[in-house]
């Protein structure tokens, strides 16, 4: 059983899509979702440096586009039959969604632009960040967080949790550590999948009512809390609720290990989902699609001969 997963913020980096480009197939099928997406994201893909493509309204959609772009490789010459499902991490489940065929690329892309400059805006109103915590106890981290009015965004497996809100709050968080933990302070533009996020909430509320929301062909999975989705227009209520609400990726690999995956391959920009299966779903194969080179590797892995 293959599963295609779709990795989140922060995987993208300096002139990734640079290998990509190199074939005219995706440099076309980039420019379309260029002109969908209102920005230059060849250019953001190849040329712009670490912090311009940090930026909250060039990351989700570059993140997006690429996933697209390998999307259209894996699942050329009959590829989409040898899937079993698929799922997304954060931003990575609008890419899920159009593996799908809940949404067209159209849809997709339009959704998340939207979604990024929203969540910018909202990040924008007040200071706030995230930091990732590792190890220790998970039920003494939350009333932790509790006290300190910050919130768990990210559950991510492995002993990873991702916290954000006030800023005072993380660096008091991270100057005196709950035993057992590290605390690492997240380049980010403010506390995603928090309440911090209701303004882009109310806006994609809008945008998700006037997208195509077809229902899937390949089983999905939600972040909300890792069951199968069936129905596109509940699928795509989730993608507006999950901005506000903690990305609980430790039970979408619960629920994929339980359904009886035997092979993970993650699209471009790759490297983050695989990380995280190396602890959530030990022993489970992976391969990582980070240029076009690396498709060989996950054609072998579909086909099963790898």
């Amino acid at each position: 059983m293959i599963v295609v997963v779709a990795p989140g913020q922060g995987s993208q980096t300096p002139g990734f899509l640079e290998p990509w480009l190199a074939e005219e197939r995706f440099r076309d099928q980039l420019g379309r979702l260029s002109e969908v997406a209102q920005i230059d994201l060849a250019a953001h893909g190849t040329t712009s440096d670490a912090d311009t493509i940090r930026d909250t309204a060039v990351a989700q959609p570059l993140i997006v586009a690429a996933g697209l772009l390998t999307l259209s490789a894996l699942f050329d010459n009959d590829g989409r039959s040898k899937v079993a499902g698929v799922a997304g991490h954060s931003v990575g489940e609008i890419t899920a969604a159009a593996a799908a065929g809940i949404l067209s690329e159209t849809d997709a892309m339009t959704f998340v632009r939207e979604r990024s400059r929203s969540m910018a805006a909202a990040a924008a109103e007040t200071p706030t960040g995230m930091s990732a915590v590792l190890g220790g106890d998970e039920e003494a981290l939350l009333a932790r967080l509790s006290e300190l009015g910050l919130e768990p965004a990210n559950f991510n497996g492995g002993g990873q949790i991702v916290v954000a809100g006030a800023l005072d709050s993380l660096a008091a968080l991270q100057a005196e550590p709950l035993r057992g933990t590290r605390v690492i302070p997240l380049q980010v533009a403010g506390a995603f999948h928090t309440r911090y996020m209701q303004s882009a909430v109310d806006h994609l509320s809008a945008v998700g009512e006037s997208v195509t929301a077809n229902d899937p062909t390949l089983p999905i999975w939600t972040n909300r809390d890792g069951s199968a989705v069936t129905s596109g227009r509940r699928f795509v209520e989730l993608l507006v609720g999950q901005v506000s609400s903690p990305v609980r990726w430790d039970k979408t690999m619960a629920s994929l290990a339980e359904a009886g995956v035997t092979g993970l391959i993650e699209l471009a920009p790759a490297g983050a989902l695989a990380g995280l299966a190396k602890r959530g779903l030990k022993g489970i194969p992976t391969v990582t699609v980070k240029s076009p080179d690396d498709l060989a590797a996950a054609y072998e892995m579909m086909n099963g001969t790898k």
